[in-house]
């Protein structure tokens, strides 16, 4: 008895300091040990006369949280430098890539290796902001950041939040792209901050998409099939719709259960609900059919088959058509 009491002690402490001491160290971290600057390039403009006027199309897509804290902080296994940028040069082949936890080697994974000619100017602040950035093929024309009213535990030491992008992909044919970055952990109090995260997104939305097409990606640290997270009501809400229950389950979701149990991240196939998600929204003037939905195993791992990240991306091909 006397010894579990001096253990629950113990982690108290462990967690409290933890949670004073690594704002601190972070800002002394960033400022004297790393050799990257904290500020970034913007994304590039371009006029609507060098887009093309076409009907149809398709888009690939990725969504990929590349776990960009220091080693001694990653839970991802790799070294982070290197598999930033592998990620770096890997991303290219899809159109528009969102990525969540892009903090501290932010400067590589937007280095030589990209070629993504539009980039979200990144957001800096002590220590790392929030860690969202899109790329894409197409030009940028707007990009909001806003950071949650709600957070948990650790995820409070971050300006976690959500980015909103516009995007042309044709000339006078734009969408709105979301960048998700959801609260963690399924616990009573996380679970709660992050149900208030998604009535946040949802009301955001319904005020500044309406009647837009819409892409919604990110890491949402939420399952359909978890009875304490709202996933069905977000998009009942918005009106969103997700490209892997679409094509993996028939246009079905899951049903929420209290006795759910989470697949670890790196044991995910494609049949199974991921965290990472796609969603989409058709608009009066534009149609998207999603015509593939994969988890990028394969493609993100080094080539001992170690996974570049502590999540594999996510990828989707939507085609896309005026009406």
């Amino acid at each position: 008895m006397i010894i579990d009491r001096v253990w629950h002690k113990m982690k108290h402490w462990r967690k409290v300091l933890s949670v004073s001491f690594v704002p601190i160290f972070f800002g002394f971290y960033l400022t004297k040990i790393t050799d990257f600057p904290t500020s970034s390039s913007s994304y590039t403009e371009v006029r609507s006369g060098e887009l093309e006027e076409i009907d149809e199309g398709e888009l690939s897509l990725l969504t990929y949280n590349v776990a960009g804290l220091p080693d001694f902080l990653s839970s991802a296994t790799s070294s982070r430098a290197r598999s930033i940028k592998e990620i770096s040069g890997k991303i290219n082949r899809f159109d528009v890539v969102n990525v969540q936890e892009d903090f501290h080697y932010h400067q590589i994974l937007y280095g030589n290796t990209n070629k993504h000619r539009y980039r979200t100017a990144h957001k800096t602040a002590v220590p790392y902001g929030d860690g969202l950035n899109t790329l894409s093929r197409y030009p940028l024309r707007k990009t909001e950041r806003i950071s949650w009213q709600h957070c948990n535990g650790s995820d409070c030491l971050a300006a976690k939040g959500f980015s909103f992008t516009q995007i042309e992909i044709a000339k006078g044919v734009s969408i709105d792209v979301y960048n998700v970055h959801a609260t963690a952990h399924d616990n009573g109090s996380a679970a709660a901050a992050r149900k208030k995260n998604l009535l946040q997104l949802a009301e955001y939305i319904n005020t500044h998409s309406v009647g837009n097409a819409i892409i919604v990606m990110g890491d949402f640290n939420a399952h359909f099939s978890a009875a304490w997270d709202n996933m069905g009501r977000f998009t009942q809400q918005t009106g969103l719709q997700d490209v892997w229950t679409t094509l993996m389950k028939n246009g079905e979701c899951p049903v929420a259960r209290t006795s759910f149990i989470p697949k670890e991240k790196l044991a995910l196939t494609d049949s199974c609900e991921s965290i990472d998600k796609i969603f989409f929204r058709n608009s009066a003037y534009l149609e998207f059919t999603p015509s593939r939905y994969k988890v990028e195993k394969q493609h993100f791992s080094t080539d001992d088959g170690i996974a570049l990240s502590d999540h594999y991306a996510i990828s989707s091909i939507l085609k896309w058509r005026k009406k």
